[in-house]
């Protein structure tokens, strides 16, 4: 059954692939990638150069903070890290480090806290503390900070390298129902694609147009609703795909292969517009790897749940 299961999103997902259109793919690439850091940090050195090149973490080390993970969790962790190693050719390494991100080391290496529960504010101060100590980001020193979500990611651009640190909460319970777990789900995989390839978020007003990406979101208030609430979890999945699209698993290959120095430049558009049929067959293949599929969307639509 779940053979055949497969082969049959595999073969969704080649159609899908199949009537991707050129000019939208290059649209969506523009506003995905195609953009200058605009905002920094209060009180962040500003002399420290920004460097954005979605390749920067290929072959960096994953360090697991915080609760170990939730089986749904490692998952869809190792899922990534597959397709991470398909795409740019490198391993994604992990190990858990136990509760502090000091136990992570020094190096090329991404912080993944997960948590259950109440936001672990301090946790995230002491991590973006030894990051910012670590890689000398020039964050101000002995600041606070707060979780604002219940999935958050952040690059930090260092005088030693890049200190890129993620949070996501996951299930507090073995066994979680069909929205929970979409919900864990789809938060983890937008947090990991974004941080290894510098996507920014789309925002789409129309929401009677269809999804080609996940970093595509619908604007939706949820100010006041709890994070374990089934209404919150409910909007936010209708916000956007749960997985991965075709598009995203597109990006992930120019962003592998394209001869620029930054990401973010002009010449990395062009890139995708002449390459794109070539980078198009790549990603069908991708896509119909069984892998993969725990973290593919292959319709690229929202969740009926």
């Amino acid at each position: 059954m779940r053979s055949l299961l497969l082969t049959v999103l595999c073969a969704v997902a080649f159609a899908t692939v199949a009537h991707a259109d050129r000019a939208s793919f290059v649209d969506l690439a523009k506003r995905g990638w195609n953009y200058e850091l605009r905002t920094t940090m209060v009180g962040r050195d500003m002399s420290i150069p920004v460097h954005i090149n979605g390749r920067d973490l290929a072959g960096a080390s994953l360090c697991l903070v915080g609760e170990r993970p939730h089986p749904a969790s490692l998952e869809i962790i190792n899922a990534f890290r597959d397709l991470a190693h398909h795409v740019f050719g490198k391993p994604l390494t992990m190990r858990y480090a136990g509760r502090s991100a000091t136990a992570c080391g020094a190096g090329r290496t991404v912080v993944l806290r997960l948590y259950s529960g109440y936001p672990p504010n301090g946790d995230l101060s002491n991590d973006l503390g030894w990051l910012n100590q670590t890689y000398q980001l020039g964050l101000p020193k002995r600041r606070a900070y707060a979780v604002s979500s219940p999935a958050m990611a952040q690059t930090f651009f260092g005088r030693r390298g890049l200190g890129t640190h993620i949070m996501v909460k996951q299930p507090a319970l073995e066994r979680v129902g069909a929205l929970e777990a979409l919900f864990y789900k789809s938060i983890l995989i937008e947090e990991l694609f974004q941080s290894f390839s510098f996507g920014m978020d789309i925002i789409l007003f129309d929401r009677a147009a269809e999804f080609q990406s996940k970093l595509q979101e619908l604007p939706t208030n949820l100010h006041r609703l709890n994070w374990e609430s089934r209404a919150f979890m409910r909007a936010l999945l209708n916000s956007n795909p749960p997985g991965l699209c075709a598009f995203d698993v597109f990006m992930l290959h120019a962003v592998a292969q394209a001869p620029v120095d930054q990401t973010v430049d002009p010449a990395f558009i062009e890139y995708i517009d002449l390459e794109y049929d070539r980078l198009l067959i790549e990603a069908q293949h991708t896509m119909q790897d069984p892998r993969f599929a725990a973290i593919i969307s292959p319709g690229c639509q929202r969740p009926e749940i």
